[in-house]
């Protein structure tokens, strides 16, 4: 298989496997609800190291991953900041922030993803899936390094997302209307997307002229151009009519036998005078209860730019240098999810910026009264008073002040249409009339240099009187760039309700260390402490701790019951009561015999005071610590 080489590959292949376990610290406060792990969480820290918390608990958990990482187009100023130790990444974070003029901008956004996409990786479960935004700048390079770490063989799709809803004239070649995003599976042997919902004019479609017992259909033809060696022979119509055989070139798509068989059945049109070349009906009833998604998806659909911003300042969001910030429409994420998601999905966004992922996931519970559950990690200052807090706002309601707008008419004229600008008037006026407004002017607010010329319309603004009590405070009109938009517009002051929900706000606690530990500087708390060995010894992750457990218990493993005697304080550490003695580890022992299941038990303490024949009688593994964090389990 082909392999993507960029420089500095060597130093990140397995820097994944170097960063130290920091552990989530709840900040009660911040979030809504009981501030419990198990909970939506949004993390304020540095990714990598967020990922890397995130292991213990959701290790092969996650259905949904979505991140829209930096697209790395020159102008952004994002630093590669990963404190690889070689020489060669010490003199890249010597030039940061990246920009334009750096060569080695893209090998440095390669060591940026690497080691994230492979901690993505193992908190993807087998049936999940990962989506990516991107532009022309690093898509290609995406591929190459998705089809290394995820297997060329797990690429789904690149659909094409229209995020710009006209041209851009200030273009220097070409307007940039879209951006992509890569699909890929966990295992695309297993994973399949879900179909979308029909829409009215799909089932629009179908009818029922006859009044067929099976309800509405529409007819599709009988022939084909696909070799058929039995689809020749002749049909005699009702009206009497014979048909030699299919059109030149083509054969019937069904042999003689099942043509008389359908049309026993009632399954074939013959037209209203039973004279027509006959075509096979296909009852809506018949069709899937959804439809195939589509790798185009346009802005009229799942949103735009403009569409993304709109909603963070109708929630009072942009402030200051956030308003510099891109954030994707809710209306894309909503899409996402309604194709990779379920109601009891965990959908996780590692460059969570304004929080869109968390509130699409919110509308979708609200819609179907789901449980999915959203992890957003965040590493810069604005993760609590924008990330955060739009969650906040989504699950508690927010007021607003602003204008309120609706798209009334948006069609995409061109030049020769121009010359129909009297049909155009008449279809903005009948607009207007219907919501109430009587003209000051019957002219277009032509935006177009030059357009009112072509038209034959002299320059006027066409914005309305309010003449009574109506929808909007006024109509707006224009054509800008070939779209011409007929919008309403009112002011406002309300309150949107809220979705409802809750999350816990985490930052990261110190790396465990375990001279540190020794020392009793760092003392993790007991949770925290025994998701990561609970995770190191077994592979698996730390499941809820079950009602009534015993004392130091942790949770149950494949094949043992995991204990974990500790306590956050040096003085107990060091006291016999830390130590696996033989009566404490008679009752581990004898809660799981209770229990009836068979496992052996694994043990972490700091010491012990029983014989290597007294653990094998109990059928129990001891694990010292500190040590045991050094020993790789």
């Amino acid at each position: 298989m082909p392999e993507i080489v960029f420089k500095g590959k060597e130093y990140v292949y397995n820097h994944h496997l170097t960063v130290p376990y920091r552990p989530l610290v709840v900040d009660k406060a911040k979030g809504i609800g009981p501030g419990d792990l198990n909970s939506s969480l949004v993390i304020h820290g540095d990714n990598l190291h967020a990922l890397k918390a995130l292991l213990p608990r959701y290790a092969g958990k996650v259905d949904l991953v979505f991140i829209d990482p930096p697209y790395n187009t020159g102008n952004e100023g994002w630093c590669y900041s990963d404190g690889v130790n070689s020489p060669i990444m010490k003199e890249w974070l010597s030039t940061n922030p990246v920009d334009g003029e750096d060569m080695l901008r893209h090998d440095k956004w390669l060591c940026m993803m690497w080691p994230r996409l492979v901690l993505l990786r193992e908190l993807m479960a087998d049936n999940g899936s990962i989506w990516i935004t991107l532009d022309d700048n690093e898509v290609h390079h995406a591929r190459d390094m998705l089809d290394e770490i995820l297997g060329a063989d797990n690429f789904v799709a690149t659909c094409i997302w229209q995020k710009n809803y006209a041209p851009k004239g200030t273009a220097q070649f070409f307007s940039e209307d879209h951006d992509y995003v890569l699909v890929y599976a966990k295992d695309k042997k297993i994973w399949r997307p879900n179909l979308l919902e029909r829409t009215e004019d799909m089932d629009a479609r179908y009818s029922n002229a006859d009044n067929d017992k099976n309800g509405p259909w529409k007819s599709s033809d009988l022939s084909a151009r696909n070799f058929y060696s039995e689809g020749t022979y002749s049909i005699v119509c009702p009206s009497g009519r014979v048909i030699d055989g299919p059109p030149p070139g083509n054969y019937w798509r069904v042999k003689e036998s099942k043509f008389k068989e359908m049309d026993a059945e009632g399954r074939i049109w013959w037209g209203e005078f039973g004279n027509n070349v006959p075509s096979i009906k296909r009852y809506l009833s018949e069709v899937k209860q959804g439809r195939t998604p589509q790798t185009l998806w346009f802005y009229d659909e799942v949103g735009h730019t403009q569409d993304a911003k709109k909603t963070l300042i109708e929630m009072g969001m942009l402030k200051g240098e956030e308003s510099t910030i891109t954030p994707k429409p809710v209306a894309l994420l909503e899409r996402i999810l309604e194709l990779a998601s379920h109601p009891e999905s965990i959908v996780l966004d590692s460059f969570a910026g304004s929080a869109t992922t968390a509130h699409a996931v919110l509308k979708a519970n609200a819609k179907d009264n789901g449980n999915r559950q959203f992890i957003l990690v965040e590493g810069e200052d604005y993760a609590d008073r924008l990330t955060a807090e739009r969650v906040r706002r989504a699950i508690q309601g927010y007021a607003w002040v602003g204008t309120q707008r609706e798209t009334l008419l948006e069609e995409k004229i061109n030049f020769t249409q121009f010359k129909k600008a009297a049909d155009w008037l008449a279809k903005v006026e009948a607009i207007k009339q219907r919501e109430g407004f009587v003209e000051e002017s019957t002219q277009l607010t032509l935006l177009r240099p030059g357009a009112e010329i072509q038209m034959g319309i002299p320059m006027q603004d066409a914005t309305l009187k309010n003449t009574g009590q109506k929808r909007f405070d006024k109509i707006n009109v224009e054509l800008k760039d070939g779209l011409l938009r007929v919008e309403g517009e009112k002011k406002v002051s309300e309150r949107a309700e809220g979705l409802g929900g809750e999350f816990t706000y985490c930052t990261l606690g110190d790396p465990l260390n375990i001279e540190k530990m020794l020392s009793g500087e760092n003392l993790p708390a007991f949770e925290a402490l025994g998701a990561w060995l609970f995770h190191t010894a077994t592979g698996g992750t730390l499941p809820p701790t079950p009602k009534k457990a015993p004392r130091f218990y942790l949770g149950e493993a494949a094949d043992a019951h995991v204990w974990l005697v500790y306590e956050p304080n040096l003085a107990f550490l060091k006291s016999t009561e830390a130590a696996l003695n033989l009566s404490r580890a008679q009752a581990f022992a004898q809660w799981g015999a209770d229990k009836g299941d068979g496992k052996k038990h694994l043990v972490f303490a700091p010491a012990k005071y029983l014989s290597n024949k007294q653990l094998a009688e109990n059928r129990m593994d001891f694990a010292a610590l500190p040590f045991a964090l050094l020993r790789g389990w």
